[in-house]
């Protein structure tokens, strides 16, 4: 093994590493908590941003484009997502509300990490409209559009008790829940055999928050 191959194989391990400690800390399928609606912020401040630092740490961390509270097991409407990858900045939302939701629907395969190596084929509007606070308490409003829409409306979900399983095909559901019962990874039909960090789906890109 070269200089260069040791030094990838190197830093592969400490991604992954960080990667299991990450998801260490992210309440799984079964837990009630991720069925329950998160109650508003209403207690706005400083206090919350290392709150919200933690969150993208995990996020990062897992290798996710998104994280809801209600996932690290705190009912707060409070997300976190950075959908355009490491070259954009992560943003939090505090008590966030879609507002508008276009026509048009698509679906795309998404993952979640509290559902480990589970996948489906998950229907949503395309555009979207998300009204929230900052984490400085100051009002917001996003257009989303594509995967931004998309995991917007996954971490939304999860603040009120709504998973993956909740929107998928019923032969998909069924199929996941029996993986999920069995400790077994879960993807659609058709989807590509890939390694779960590299996974692509076939029509859009996979979302995993």
């Amino acid at each position: 093994m070269g200089a260069d191959e040791g030094e990838r194989a190197e830093l592969e391990a400490r991604i992954r590493e960080r990667r299991e400690a990450a998801l260490a800390q992210v309440v799984k399928f079964g837990d009630p908590v991720l069925k329950s609606k998160a109650s508003p912020v209403r207690q706005l401040g400083p206090e919350l941003r290392p709150e919200v630092e933690r969150m993208i740490g995990i996020m990062r961390d897992s290798l996710g484009v998104g994280l809801a509270a209600t996932q690290l097991g705190l009912l707060r409407r409070l997300l976190v997502f950075q959908a355009g990858g490491n070259d954009t900045e992560a943003t939090a939302l505090l008590n966030p509300e879609i507002e508008w939701s276009s026509d048009e629907l698509v679906v795309a395969e998404e993952g979640c990490l509290s559902l480990p190596r589970v996948s489906m084929d998950i229907e949503r509007p395309l555009h979207v409209t998300v009204a929230a606070l900052d984490v400085d308490g100051e009002p917001v409003r996003i257009e989303a559009s594509g995967l931004e829409a998309r995991v917007l409306q996954h971490e939304i979900d999860h603040l009120d008790g709504v998973l993956i399983l909740d929107r998928a095909p019923r032969d998909q559901r069924k199929g996941a829940l029996r993986a999920l019962r069995e400790g077994e990874g879960y993807s659609p039909p058709g989807a590509f055999d890939e390694d779960e960090d590299d996974a692509r789906e076939h029509r859009e890109p996979k979302s995993t928050a």
